[in-house]
């Protein structure tokens, strides 16, 4: 196989590159190391330990960072016959992982942990050391795929197994990142991916893929933030309500909620029409939720800040963005207004979107291609009379 071939970047076609091989202890990360090394490669593994107490951390199958997933990683590392080391990273992770999801949700957002942590921990933390200790590039398991355009800028496209594309998670990449990145699954399909896994002999072939968010131990968002917060909790409960303002329910605090969200509020008041009611607002101050249909969550028109950009700055993008890590393209045109700290994205979609908040992620695509991500600041309704957020 050409070391060109498993989708990187970092030299020149038939370069042998010395290679840190992310290894989180699953099927996805064990070929990618498996195939940069095939690829002629020098390749070292390393597993990341981001708890500052693993037994915290969720366990079994499920998880990312787990006991039981640096013991895996070791023994695809054996397989390969690669080099192998743990990264301890937990202090770095709490404070740009784990503190920034506390405070999002404390302030009525709703974060995204797994692209905080590419962004900067795997390809900003292990990138840096890896280039202070001599190496090249960083590869993933990650399913996107690396191409280098005649200009000799490296452009970041879609997995070709779109179910399984994670191109929305790594929008938070810029040009000197991407350089420096390999990802080799991104031409093949999951299903490719567990038959070599198995063929090449490595016991992750049918582990579980890890969904929930790595360092919430047992999935249950509402109750984890509850524990930790402590006194950084906005509030410790309050009213939730309909649109007119009429109480419909109490809670225990807004951190536990998100806008879009119907499970779980424990209205005791039905509507009057009888339909399901979403969270429509969070407000964090006073403590007050506030509920109604689902046609009210409608966004034609949102605001990004903080725009993180592949390449070079765009000034306008007919196109496409994605809102959700696993959710559909919307057609959008966007315009990026500003320049430096001040610059903001303004995104106009073609199709609403339903359920969208602030503190999740804009990327932006122009075709398969990436061309970056912003923050959700504000978002404006469709519904007349509901305003901006």
């Amino acid at each position: 196989m050409d070391p060109s071939s498993v989708g990187g970047a970092g030299g020149a076609a038939g370069d042998r590159l010395r290679v840190v091989a992310a290894m989180s202890g699953g099927v996805d990360s064990a070929v990618a190391a498996a195939r940069a090394a095939e690829a002629g490669h020098d390749v070292t593994g390393i597993h990341l330990a981001l708890s500052r107490n693993p037994q915290s951390y969720r366990t079994g199958a499920r998880g990312c960072c787990t006991i039981e997933d640096a013991n895996d990683a070791r023994r695809a590392a054996d397989v390969i016959g690669i080099p192998f080391y743990v990264w301890d990273l937990s202090d770095r992770f709490h404070e740009d992982v784990v503190e920034d999801f506390m405070d999002e949700y404390a302030a009525g957002r709703t974060p995204n942990p797994c692209l905080r942590c590419n962004e900067k921990i795997k390809f900003a933390a292990v990138l840096d050391r890896a280039l202070a200790l001599g190496f090249d590039a960083v590869a993933t398991g990650h399913y996107a795929q690396l191409r280098t355009a005649a200009d000799g800028t490296v452009e970041m496209h879609r997995s070709v197994d779109h179910g399984k594309d994670q191109s929305y998670v790594l929008g938070v990449l810029d040009q000197e990142q991407l350089r420096h990145s390999l990802f080799p699954l991104g031409g093949s399909t999951k299903v490719e991916v567990r038959r070599e896994a198995a063929a090449r002999g490595l016991l992750v072939a049918d582990k579980p893929d890890s969904h929930d968010i790595c360092f919430v131990a047992d999935g249950d968002n509402a109750g984890w933030l509850r524990e930790k917060l402590g006194e950084r909790a906005p509030n410790r409960g309050g009213r939730i309500v309909d649109e007119s303002g009429t109480l419909v329910g109490e809670h225990e605090g807004t951190y536990a909620f998100t806008i879009g969200q119907r499970r779980g509020l424990r209205l005791g008041r039905p509507a009057p029409d009888g339909k399901p009611r979403f969270v429509l607002d969070i407000e964090p101050v006073s403590g007050t939720v506030t509920v109604g249909p689902r046609e009210r969550l409608a966004v034609d028109r949102l605001t990004g800040t903080r725009p993180r950009w592949c390449g070079a700055p765009p000034v306008r993008v007919e196109g496409g963005v994605q809102l959700r890590a696993h959710g559909e393209e919307h057609p959008a045109v966007v315009t990026v207004i500003g320049s430096g700290a001040d610059q903001r994205v303004e995104v106009e979609l073609g199709v609403p979107a339903y359920g969208i908040a602030p503190g999740q992620a804009v990327v932006v695509y122009d075709g398969t291609r990436v061309v970056g991500s912003a923050t959700i600041a504000a978002t404006s309704r469709v519904a007349a009379g509901a305003g901006e957020r």
